[in-house]
C-alpha cells in the first residue's frame, strides 16, 4: 500500500476545499501587544494582531511577567513529573484554591489545557461506571473538546438544538428517569459570540435531576465582578454543578481547570487518565496564571477597557456597512461565507495591510458560514481600529465580497 499517496490525497482534498490550514509564523512584541513580527520565507515585517484569544493582553502584563520571572528563579523550569509523582508544587495548590474561590465552589483541579479538561471530565464520569447508567445532553454548538469527551464516554448521547430550551426539555422529558444525566453547554460560543441562558438551562436540567456542566472558557476573566464568567455575571454560580475554564485566554497564560464540589473533583483527580498520566504544568506557567487570576479578581479596569474597545469596533464596522454578524459578546465575527474567499481575504489583510486575522473555516464552523473572527483587546488603539477598518474596506472592495449583514 502506498501510504504516502494516501496522505497526499488527504491533503489535496483540503486544498481543493479551500480549508487547508496555514500556521502564521509570528513573534509578539513584549510590552507592545498587539504588535508582532511576521516571518515569511526568510523575510520579516511588522503586523498588528487582531485574532488573539489573549483577550485582555494579560500575556504581556507586568503583573504576570514578574510572577513568572520570580517562579523561574525560585523553582526552575519543569514541574518534574505528573501531579502524583513530583509535579504538584505549592503554586498548583494556591491556584486551585483561587479558582475554587473564583467560582464559589469547594474545590478546583488544574489540567494542561481546557481541551484536556473537557475531554477528561466528560468521558470519565460516565465511562468508569461512577454514575451508573448515564445520558449526556450536549448543545449542538459545543466545542470539539466537549464532543470528543462525550464521544469517548459510555453514555447515551443527545444533541439539542443550540440554546433551544424547548428542544432540551423535550429530550430530558423523554429520557430514562432512572438514569444519571449531564447537561453540557458553553456560556460564550467562541465563533458566533452568542451567550447561553445559563440560569434557565440549569433550572431546567435540575428539574429533571441532571448535573450541569458549563464551559466558561471564553468568559472567565472577562465577565462578572471578579471575572468568574457569565454564571457570576448572571448571579447563578450556585446553580452550576461543574464549571470548566481556561487560563490561556483572558488570563493570558496556559492551562485548563474545573471547579465543583470537593467529592466530584476528587473523583476526577482519582479516575481521569487525562489528569493522572500527564506531566503537570510547569511552575512558571502556574505562577503566571495565579498572578493573573488574583489581579483580575481585584481589578475590573481591563474588563471595562475591553468592553469599550469591543463596542467601538462594532460601531465602526456597522457604520462602514461591513458584514458584522450579530454578537452580544466580545467576539466580533465578519461574515464571508466561502472558504476560498475567506482565506484570500485573510492573506490580503496580512500581506497588503499588515493585519493578522486568521480565516475561520470548516470544521471550526459549518460549511458556508466561513468568517473572519476579530478579537479587540484593551491595547488596540483608535488608530489600530481605523487602520483595520480601512484595510477591511479595501479587501472587501478588491475581492468583491458580499457586504450584506448575516444574523
Amino acid at each position: 500500500m502506498d501510504y504516502e499517496k494516501k496522505f497526499q490525497n488527504a491533503l489535496e482534498q483540503l486544498h481543493r476545499e479551500g480549508r487547508y490550514r496555514v500556521f502564521t509564523d509570528i513573534v509578539r512584541h513584549k510590552g507592545d501587544f498587539p504588535a508582532a513580527t511576521f516571518h515569511d520565507d526568510g523575510m520579516t515585517r511588522p503586523v498588528t494582531v487582531w485574532c488573539s484569544n489573549d483577550y485582555l493582553g494579560m500575556g504581556q502584563d507586568s503583573v504576570v511577567l514578574d510572577a513568572m520571572h520570580e517562579a523561574l528563579e525560585t523553582a526552575g523550569a519543569g514541574a518534574g513529573g505528573t501531579r502524583n509523582i513530583s509535579g504538584t508544587t505549592h503554586y498548583h495548590v494556591e491556584l486551585e484554591h483561587e479558582l475554587a474561590d473564583l467560582h464559589n465552589k469547594q474545590a478546583a483541579l488544574l489540567f494542561t489545557s481546557g481541551y484536556v479538561a473537557n475531554q477528561a471530565v466528560l468521558s470519565v464520569l460516565p465511562k468508569m461506571g461512577i454514575l451508573g447508567r448515564c445520558e449526556i445532553f450536549s448543545d449542538e454548538n459545543n466545542h470539539a473538546s466537549m464532543i470528543e469527551g462525550i464521544r469517548h464516554s459510555s453514555a447515551l448521547k443527545h444533541i439539542w438544538r443550540h440554546n433551544d430550551m424547548d428542544h432540551l426539555e423535550s429530550l430530558l422529558k423523554a429520557s430514562d428517569p432512572d438514569a444519571a444525566k449531564i447537561v453540557a453547554f458553553e456560556s460564550v460560543y467562541s465563533m458566533d459570540g452568542d451567550i447561553a441562558p445559563v440560569g434557565d438551562i440549569c433550572r431546567l436540567a435540575h428539574r429533571y435531576g441532571a448535573l450541569t456542566y458549563l464551559d466558561e472558557v471564553h468568559a472567565v476573566g472577562l465577565y462578572g465582578h471578579r471575572g468568574g464568567g457569565i454564571a457570576e455575571r448572571d448571579g447563578v454560580l450556585e446553580q452550576v454543578d461543574i464549571i470548566e475554564g481556561t487560563l490561556a485566554k483572558a488570563y493570558g497564560v496556559m492551562g485548563g481547570y474545573i471547579a465543583a464540589s470537593e467529592r466530584l473533583v476528587d473523583v476526577i483527580r482519582s479516575y481521569a487518565p487525562g489528569f493522572i498520566f500527564t506531566t503537570s504544568l510547569a511552575p512558571v506557567l502556574v505562577a503566571g496564571a495565579l498572578a493573573s487570576v488574583r489581579h483580575l479578581k481585584q481589578s475590573s479596569r481591563k474588563r471595562t477597557q475591553h468592553t469599550e474597545r469591543v463596542r467601538r469596533l462594532k460601531y465602526l464596522l456597522e457604520t462602514e456597512s461591513l458584514p458584522l454578524m450579530d454578537s452580544p459578546s466580545h467576539i466580533v465575527p465578519l461574515w464571508v461565507g466561502n472558504p476560498v474567499a475567506c482565506k484570500q481575504a485573510s492573506d490580503d489583510l496580512l500581506r497588503e495591510h499588515a493585519v493578522y486575522v486568521q480565516p475561520i473555516n470548516y470544521p471550526t464552523v459549518p460549511r458556508g458560514t466561513e468568517r473572519l473572527r476579530l478579537t479587540p483587546n484593551p491595547n488596540h488603539t483608535d488608530q489600530h481600529m481605523d487602520q483595520l477598518v480601512h484595510a477591511l474596506k479595501s479587501v472587501w472592495r478588491h475581492r468583491r465580497l458580499d457586504r450584506r449583514r448575516v444574523a
